[in-house]
Parts: structure tokens; sequence; C-alpha cells
């Protein structure tokens, strides 16, 4: 017989404690947070200490809060995945959630999507279109497709491709009046700006880069258009809007297919790469790894995709 506080508490704990938030908390758990703050005390009350410091807009955990937090998410982490393997045991549907970038999704992934549903027509995929970071071990996506420096402590990680970004343009900005063939031919175009290159991966390549690469002046601050989407960077640049500085990988079906063209060759290579990521629970589902394995297809056929080979590592 355990003698444990209730369940009820714990969970409000779990989900407070890793949020460092009760409002964060409480929306996760589909409750107030004056729900979450009443659980909690409650909780404290029944073992004699306090967990949490009230601050005035946050809470960090007290030393009792920080040594009990790791048993608690533990033991939620391994109830979660006992309950989903069974969820999944005894379940006749075959679904697979993959969570990727809004950007990366559109450009990417969804136009390739019909191979893997020919191949696999039993399998139904959900497509989480999130740049929110996810907890895998208690989410309810199986794969996340994302941009890292190969960072996964604990997860299996896939290195899919590398990223690289290059000028780009439509085939008749390239070609029209006045062309652009030479390097100083962009400064009579307009320059697209990808904003979220800088608002998610700070220190990342940008057009001030390229251009210092290039050895040309850089145009005054805030020329040109900016964009918070990178696939609407792109898209203005196929509508001939102008020179986006865009990334390789994410572009290859659009340059594939002729509506954008690569005019220089000089490109600069990001740090990290694409990676695909799960669990060591989840890598086990048979579906899982059907869809791991057409990943690392497509993206062996992908410029910058890292080749397939018949052991691809798992870090």
């Amino acid at each position: 017989m355990y003698d444990l506080p209730p369940l009820n508490g714990l969970r409000a704990f779990e989900a407070a404690a890793r949020n460092l938030s009760f409002a964060m908390a409480a929306a996760e758990l589909h409750v107030t947070p004056a729900a979450v703050s009443y659980q909690i005390r409650a909780l404290e009350q029944k073992l004699g200490v306090k967990l949490f410091r009230r601050l005035n807009r946050a809470v960090v955990l007290t030393d009792a809060g920080a040594m009990m937090y790791p048993g608690v998410r533990t033991s939620f982490e391994g109830l979660h995945r006992a309950v989903d393997r069974i969820g999944r045991s005894s379940r006749t549907d075959r679904v697979v959630t993959v969570t990727i970038s809004p950007h990366m999704a559109a450009k990417w992934l969804v136009p390739r999507l019909a191979r893997f549903i020919e191949r696999h027509p039993d399998i139904d995929l959900r497509i989480a279109a999130s740049n929110t970071t996810v907890d895998l071990n208690t989410d309810s996506a199986d794969i996340a497709i994302r941009y890292n420096l190969g960072n996964n402590p604990g997860l299996v990680a896939e290195k899919l491709m590398d990223e690289a970004v290059t000028p780009m343009c439509s085939p008749e900005l390239r070609d029209g009046n006045p062309p652009l063939r030479l390097l100083a031919d962009l400064r009579h175009h307009t320059l697209i700006h990808d904003e979220t290159l800088r608002r998610h991966w700070p220190g990342s390549t940008g057009w001030s880069e390229w251009l210092a690469l290039a050895g040309l002046p850089e145009p005054e601050t805030g020329a040109g258009l900016r964009f918070d989407h990178s696939d609407h960077c792109l898209d203005a640049a196929i509508e001939g809007s102008g020179v986006v500085l865009g990334r390789r990988a994410m572009a290859s079906r659009d340059i594939e297919q002729g509506r954008l063209v690569v005019p220089f060759d000089l490109e600069l290579p990001f740090r990290g790469g694409i990676y695909s990521v799960t669990t060591e629970d989840k890598a086990e589902n048979p579906d899982v790894q059907a869809f791991r394995l057409w990943l690392r297809e497509e993206a062996g056929r992908t410029p910058l995709g890292v080749p397939l080979v018949a052991d691809a590592c798992a870090v």
C-alpha cells in the first residue's frame, strides 16, 4: 500500500514545476490558476513543507520542491508510457502524429506526403504544424522534425539534412530588366528578409553575413521586404517581389520545379541541421519506424540531405 498524496495535487505540482508557472500549468491541465494554487496548497499541507516560493509574476521551487520534482516527473512519464502502450495495443487505427514547423511543413513535408500515403495507406498521419517546443515524453506527438544543433539527450534523434542559405529568385526576375546575373546586380533588386531565422535561431545567417562574404555593401537598415514566415518569403520571391536569402533544403522543391532559381554559386551553411526526433519508447512503434525510414529516403533526395545508409545512426 502506497501512502501517497492525492494524484491531482501531484499532477498540479508536476505541471507547475515543469513550467515554473501556475497559469501555464492551469492551461495545460484545463483548469483555472486558482484550482492549481489550491491543489498545490493542499499538497504542501499534506507534506508539511513549502514546495514553491511565490514571486510577483513567477514561482520558483524551494529546496524541498526541487528535491521532489525529478521523482514525480519520472513517475508521471512512466505512467504516461504505460497508458500509451496499452492504448496502442488495443486500438485498431494506426496513427502517427508529427510535429513540424509550419514553414517546413508547407514547403518540404506536405508536397512529398503522397509518396508516403501510397506506400502506407493504412497509416493515418496527423501533422501538427507549430514552432512550439514539445516534450515528446508527455506530448501526443510521436515524431518531431526540428532544426537544432544535434543536442538531443535521452532521445532517438537522426540528422536528416544540413541547411544553408543562398539568394533565390524567380526565373523572370533573373532574366528581366534589370537582370540578375552578376553579384553587383543585387543593388537593383528588392531584398526579402526572413525574420524567422533571427527570431528562432539567434546568431543565424542573414543578408548581412552573405553580403559580407560576397564583398558587397549592405543596404540601408530596414530596406527590403520582411516576413515572419519562411514560406511566405519564398512565395514572395516566386511571385517576383524580390530576391530572398532562401534556405536550400526548404526551397528544394521550388528549385527542382523551376519556380525559383539560384543565380549565384555562393552559400552560407547553418550550424546544426534538420533532425527527426522521437523517444526510445515511440521508436519501437512499427508505424513510427516506417515514417522515419520514409523521412530518411526523402531527405536523401533533397540537396544537403544526409545520404541514406542501412544502419542510420540514432544519437
